[in-house]
């Protein structure tokens, strides 16, 4: 005699539905509707970050938007953490982090009868697979990209956007973020960063100008540091290709830049100055006076065919905990409620004591550029872009 089927658990009809290629081409409303069903929610609901990581924009557009500055949603979003309220829909509602890798994407709101420790888990195992498909799906899903604008985008910030990387990359041993403003109205600024199995790789530029000739100035910059570095370039060679792409296809342009190369493993760090503002060191909750001052190099470009002298790489070991905080002139030049410039102390300061508070890197350059772009009639001079990057060694 045999005995009758075990019933099936919600994980395992999850595992099945995601093992099961005719689900795959779903949209993602209907693989958050059927996963939540496996997994036996009342129901998900999906909220996306929107450009400038104010509000929080309903994958449904049925749900409200929610300000990330003054909501549950948004503190789940500026900390990374649960939250759980009672739902007016009856039950209770948790807010789960979507974030992939060290990137924070939005929040998924995920609605139960309770919250108990499985419905956590099965939520958390959602927010991962609807992070996941977000991140593989938007370099051509154009929903995810609209909800995420608040108005149109100019051509040259179009451009500029296509070409950057995610605004937060991280590892157990480093972590790297960057913000711009205006968001819509970029001309000539942009950040890079990559990992490889050792090293960080990051980069800030500001080419000369603020239109479309700006923006394929930078794009072409970007295009050609990744061609050399991805063959494997050391940074100087990786310059010149950078200079020799510039030269050929945009003669009348340059950009200046700072490029660096940050070892995981030792905190030894390599840096290039292209007659950019010099990186500020931040240790032990203060600035390290003159830390990476140097002597600086030609803007990238035609600039550099009439040195003589090739460029210079500059070397200093961090400490686990510094940060690296690189920033193009905008954000200095930006002004202030009082009426002045921000200038280089006051923006040092602010990220000084946001990292004495704990917060996250992502999270304190948000407020940041923020507290730049809302003081009361101000409009930026320039593009403003902040990267900053943190060396954390994990225990080897």
């Amino acid at each position: 005699m045999t005995s009758p089927e075990a019933p099936r658990s919600g994980d395992s009809v999850l595992g099945e539905f995601l093992a099961d290629p005719r689900n795959l081409p779903l949209d993602l409303t209907t693989t958050v509707a059927r996963c939540s069903k496996a997994l036996g929610l009342q129901g998900a609901v999906i909220y996306l970050a929107d450009l400038q990581q104010r509000q929080l924009a309903p994958l449904n557009e049925v749900a409200p938007t929610l300000p990330i500055d003054g909501s549950l949603a948004g503190w789940t979003y500026r900390t990374e953490s649960l939250r759980v309220e009672e739902s007016d829909l009856g039950g209770m509602t948790a807010w789960l982090p979507l974030v992939d890798g060290a990137e924070r994407i939005g929040v998924l709101a995920v609605r139960s009868p309770a919250i108990e420790p499985l419905t956590l888990r099965r939520g958390r195992t959602l927010a991962h697979l609807c992070a996941m498909m977000i991140t593989s799906k938007r370099a051509f899903k154009d929903t995810y990209v609209r909800r995420a604008r608040t108005k149109p985008m100019q051509l040259p910030a179009e451009l500029l956007r296509a070409y950057l990387p995610p605004r937060t990359i991280g590892t157990t041993d480093a972590v790297s973020t960057a913000v711009m403003e205006p968001a819509y109205e970029l001309g000539g600024d942009a950040f890079d960063h990559a990992l490889t199995e050792s090293a960080l790789h990051v980069g800030i530029m500001d080419a000369m100008g603020h239109d479309l000739a700006s923006g394929l100035t930078t794009v072409v910059s970007l295009a050609a540091c990744r061609n050399a570095r991805r063959t494997g370039a050391d940074l100087p060679d990786l310059l010149e290709s950078v200079d020799a792409a510039l030269s050929r296809w945009l003669p009348e342009q340059f950009c200046t830049a700072v490029l660096a190369q940050l070892d995981l493993a030792t905190g030894g760090l390599r840096w290039v100055n292209c007659g950019h503002p010099a990186p500020l060191l931040i240790r032990d909750e203060r600035v390290v006076p003159h830390a990476m001052e140097r002597d600086t190099d030609p803007p990238l470009g035609s600039p550099a065919a009439f040195s003589s002298t090739p460029r210079r790489v500059h070397e200093m070991d961090l400490q686990p905990g510094d940060r690296v905080l690189m920033y193009t002139d905008g954000v200095t030049a930006a002004r202030t409620r009082g009426g002045g410039e921000l200038g280089l102390d006051r923006f040092a300061d602010y990220v000084i004591r946001a990292t004495a508070a704990g917060e996250l890197a992502a999270e304190t350059l948000r407020r940041l550029i923020h507290s730049i772009v809302d003081v009361p009639d101000n409009r930026l001079r320039d593009d403003a872009t902040i990267l900053m990057f943190e060396w954390r060694p994990a225990a080897r």
